[in-house]
């Protein structure tokens, strides 16, 4: 059960959209602490405020490109105990691992449709808050099939599903549960992920991270 009150700063320009969200967000029992129109000023209330999470609209003005990633990138530079959660309309492939790039961990991406699914959305913030991965499955799909083929076709079909489970942030019980199979069951696909992506066990690595990264390094992220 969530129960911890995050501290929240959010960017969109919408301002229906935007005030749209700071009341399912406050409903939810966030507390969003600022808002923001434009990259520096998302930039500039992150800096003041640190809050746990930063939720950002990858297309901001003035061009409604790339703005707000490339703020999110900079955050996670500047700011990295800050969570960043990004949403857009469509499958941003490129953008992803660029965002990606310094790590997944404390990192989100979600397709806009994905917002309006309150509980999943809210569920995402908090995991991302906490330094986890909240991946869109649209997102995910898009990193593992596109670009070069190579780490993912040596996995079998079932360990490809734990794979993009993992990615999307589920933990091995989640997993197990969305596949009607046991936690052992769901181990072994890991461990066999982990071997086939030549993954070998540290104390500080994320392996679960590393091995979405792997392919991302593998396809050049584009």
């Amino acid at each position: 059960m969530i129960d911890k009150q995050l501290r929240v700063v959010l960017a969109e320009d919408s301002v229906i959209l935007r005030d749209g969200m700071v009341e399912l967000l406050t409903a939810r029992g966030c507390v969003v602490v600022a808002t923001a129109g434009t990259a520096p000023e998302l930039v500039a209330a992150v800096t003041e405020h640190r809050p746990d999470v930063a939720v950002v609209d990858i297309r901001m003005p003035p061009t409604h490109t790339d703005e707000g990633i490339r703020a999110a990138v900079q955050l996670r530079a500047d700011v990295p105990g800050v969570g960043i959660l990004v949403f857009s309309q469509h499958v941003e492939r490129a953008w992803a691992a660029r965002l990606l790039e310094g790590g997944a961990s404390g990192v989100g991406y979600l397709l806009k449709e994905r917002v309006a699914r309150t509980s999943e959305f809210v569920e995402a913030l908090h995991r991302v808050a906490e330094g986890g991965t909240a991946l869109d499955p649209e997102i995910v799909n898009g990193l593992l099939h596109g670009g070069r083929r190579g780490l993912v076709d040596a996995l079998t079909a079932r360990e490809r599903e734990v794979l993009e489970l993992m990615a999307q942030g589920h933990s091995n019980r989640s997993i197990a549960a969305r596949l009607t199979v046991s936690e052992c069951a769901v181990e072994k696909h890991v461990a066999a992920v982990f071997t086939k992506f030549d993954l070998p066990a540290t104390e500080a690595d994320n392996r679960r991270v590393k091995a979405v990264l792997a392919y991302l390094a593998e396809s050049g992220g584009a």
